[in-house]
Parts: C-alpha cells; sequence; structure tokens
C-alpha cells in the first residue's frame, strides 16, 4: 500500500521541488527550463506571501500546492486560495491531490477560513472530474491581464 504524507515545504526542499516544478510549467506549455531550476525552488519557497505543501509518496516528493491565506470582504473572515496544484503523472490516481486538498482544509479549519477556493483549466479533464466529486463549482469567471498590457477602458 502506498503512503501519502503531507508537509509544509521549505526552503531545505528546493532541490526535490525544482523538478516538478519544471514538470508543471511544461505540461502547461510555458516553456519551462530544459532544467529543474533550484534557484527559483527557493525563491517561491522562500516567498512570503505565499505557502506551499508537498506530497510524499513512499517517501518521494511527488506533487506540491501553493496557496494563499486572503482576507475575505464580504464575511469578515479570511479564505484559501489554492493557486497551483500538481501531481507527478506516476503518482496520478492514487489519491495525491484529493489528499493536499484535504489538507488543505484542515488547514483552513484551523485557520477559520470561509471557503478554500481555486481555479482550474477546463480542458484538465482529470482535476475537473474530481473537483466536481469534492467541491462545487465557483459562481464566477477567472481572467488575467497581462501586466504590460494596459487596463484601458
Amino acid at each position: 500500500m502506498n503512503t501519502i504524507d503531507i508537509k509544509t515545504l521549505g526552503p531545505d526542499d528546493a532541490l526535490a521541488l525544482a523538478p516538478l516544478i519544471a514538470e508543471y510549467a511544461q505540461a502547461l506549455k510555458r516553456g519551462a527550463p530544459r532544467r529543474p531550476d533550484q534557484f527559483y525552488a527557493e525563491r517561491i519557497l522562500g516567498d512570503r506571501t505565499a505557502e506551499v505543501i508537498g506530497a510524499e509518496l513512499d517517501g518521494r516528493l511527488v506533487g506540491f500546492a501553493i496557496f494563499f491565506d486572503l482576507p475575505e470582504i464580504i464575511s469578515g473572515l479570511r479564505a484559501g486560495q489554492l493557486d497551483e496544484l500538481y501531481v507527478h503523472p506516476d503518482a496520478r490516481n492514487k489519491g495525491v491531490a484529493r489528499r493536499m486538498i484535504e489538507t488543505l482544509v484542515q488547514e483552513g479549519t484551523r485557520r477559520d477560513w470561509s471557503e478554500l477556493r481555486w481555479i482550474v483549466p477546463g480542458k484538465n479533464v482529470p482535476a475537473v472530474t474530481l473537483y466536481d466529486q469534492i467541491a462545487e463549482p465557483a459562481n464566477w469567471k477567472g481572467y488575467t491581464l497581462a501586466i504590460d498590457r494596459p487596463a484601458t477602458d
């Protein structure tokens, strides 16, 4: 049986995290570096605004989730924002993503979050299938605006 352990990642985990970040970027076709970038992983793990958890399957880091603890203006509480979630292809369909989300829900309970929310590309059918099983679809649409493009009326 596979053992899934979830832990908070820190600077000492950068070497193990770097290849997963590169794989994730390639999967999203964002022009990932040809080799894992440990400096970039260290930067993410040292960011004071983001938090990173990692999933280990039988002692090997196979997934990560980056999240934020944000103010929720409507309720006056706080909310969790899951920004990125990635599981190595060899570890998929083993409950790793579900376990990371369960861990974030537990953390949200501890922090008194009103909700945990995230956005997923609609074409990511396996992820959407899981999320449809464990969460309700949001009633809003996501947008991006490149910073080098002015936001004009």
